[in-house]
């Protein structure tokens, strides 16, 4: 058939749904207990969008319900594959996943910094928390207050001291 006896509706491109931050192949999607009640809230609120969606135009409705059932279905296969770590079950000693970590990158006049490992879709820079499966967390995991790690940042290497443990 001609595509001009085709309506141009039945020619739109599928939308894009955003991927959610990316887990490693084979990794366990651990989260904090506040990480688990995030998501719990994020889901709530697009079933709330859903519900509130303008009925006036069938194809924009369409397309935006097209758009939170895919954000619902990442969202629930997140839900479900969570794996909750109680920071109260973790090692006080040691680097570990919730943990909030002070540390020293560089010499000994290096400014120090401070930070949570959480879950990959708990990670936020700015509120100071990076996930579990980033390169510095990966470096820190399993060392004790006073240890050190190399630590390769911008083509040079750097020694990254743990100062403080808290959960």
């Amino acid at each position: 058939m001609s595509r001009g006896f085709v309506k141009e509706s039945d020619q739109e491109e599928l939308p894009l749904i955003p991927e959610r931050a990316p887990l490693p192949t084979g990794a366990t999607n651990y989260v904090t207990p506040n990480g688990l009640a995030a998501l719990g809230e994020e889901r709530l609120e697009l079933e709330a969008e859903k519900a509130a969606l303008p009925t006036e135009n069938e194809d924009e409705q369409r397309r935006a319900v097209t758009v939170l059932d895919g954000k619902l279905a990442l969202l629930q296969k997140r839900i479900v594959t969570a794996r909750v770590i109680k920071l109260e079950d973790q090692s006080k000693e040691e680097v570990r996943f919730g943990a909030t970590v002070k540390l020293r990158m560089g010499s000994t006049a290096g400014k120090a910094q401070e930070f949570q490992i959480v879950g990959v879709d708990e990670a936020n820079v700015k509120q100071k928390k990076i996930a579990f499966t980033a390169p510095i967390a990966r470096a820190i995991t399993g060392l004790w207050v006073g240890e050190t790690a190399d630590f390769r940042l911008g083509g040079e290497n750097q020694k990254l001291e743990v100062l403080e443990i808290r959960y």
